[in-house]
């Protein structure tokens, strides 16, 4: 059979060689087709692969959405979850323009990640919102740095909880240079929904990696918040930074000298498993939120999320 390109669910599916197909499972807004082949089970499920698996480097078994797996890295860097029936999924990251289309060519920021969406709204008294009634501090989020949480009183931010059956890679809303890279110690507490209504100050509270950009509009900042069992961050140009540096005290790498200019699109970041994503910006003015944006919304890597007009 020659490649065939499927639909289902407005996921597109390209099926390769072989001669017969089979429905292996569903989970929750994703299906998953395999077809026995000589090196194993190959298929293509939007940008994830299957692929025979390699040796673990570390990996967990656990159940996502009522299905068991085993979820880790292998040695070639890939994350993978391997299912009872064989079939193993690889996690590959997307490529800028892919994601990056001409429906959104004028939105000034796009969602970092794939996920749930969360809160979003205006920095103020040094606060942004975790929950309905629930605030927490900018500057413990950013590791105590006080200068830096100052450069974004009066801006912005916006939340994106990334589920264990979610795309686990981060990329760019925005061109921006790097800056510095902060390492802050801390808990691993889950950050489901039900868990950050919960909580006060979850997001200030758990172990995260902050990366800090200016922009040609003024400082961004992308928080890669940890999580249960997600005590693992790598940088696409640092490597593995939650698992390198288990310190008591924020660990800071500073990048103002080197120019690293990542596009709008491009990889910055991946965790583990799920995990959330706060962004942080301060333009000149306000940015105005998509109107279909909101708390618990199903957010996709590369759509609009903010425009200035």
């Amino acid at each position: 059979m020659e490649n065939a390109r499927l639909s289902i669910g407005g996921i597109g599916v390209t099926l390769t060689g072989g001669a017969s197909v089979a429905l292996a499972m569903r989970l929750p807004g994703m299906a998953v087709f395999a077809q026995p082949g000589a090196d194993g089970m190959v298929v293509r499920l939007d940008e994830q692969v299957m692929l025979p698996p390699c040796r673990w480097l570390y990996s967990y078994d656990l159940e996502v959405s009522g299905v068991k797996c085993r979820f880790g890295v292998g040695e070639d860097g890939c994350h993978y979850q391997v299912f009872g029936d064989g079939v193993v999924l690889r996690h590959d990251s997307r490529e800028p323009d892919s994601m990056v289309c001409s429906a959104v060519a004028d939105a000034s920021l796009l969602v970092p990640a794939d996920g749930t969406a969360g809160e979003c709204g205006a920095v103020h008294a040094g606060l942004a919102l975790q929950a309905k009634g629930s605030s927490y501090s900018v500057q413990a989020l950013l590791g105590g740095d006080a200068a830096l949480a100052r450069r974004f009183e009066g801006g912005q931010f916006a939340t994106v909880y990334l589920s264990p059956r979610d795309y686990h890679r981060v990329h760019m809303p925005c061109d921006g240079w790097l800056t510095r890279v902060v390492y802050v110690p801390g808990a691993l507490m889950s950050v489901a929904p039900r868990v950050v209504q919960a909580v006060p100050g979850l997001f200030a509270r758990n172990e995260r990696v902050v990366c800090v950009f200016e922009t040609a509009h003024g400082p961004l900042a992308l928080v890669l918040v940890g999580a249960a069992i997600v005590g693992s961050v790598q940088l696409p140009w640092q490597g593995r930074v939650m698992r390198a540096a288990r310190e008591a005290a924020p660990q800071v790498w500073d990048y103002s000298a080197q120019h690293m200019r990542l596009v709008r699109g491009q990889e910055m970041g991946r965790f583990l498993m799920g995990s959330t994503v706060v962004m942080l910006w301060r333009q000149p003015q306000p940015l105005r939120f998509e109107a279909d944006w909101r708390s618990g919304a199903r957010a996709r890597q590369g759509q609009a999320l903010a425009n200035t007009h």
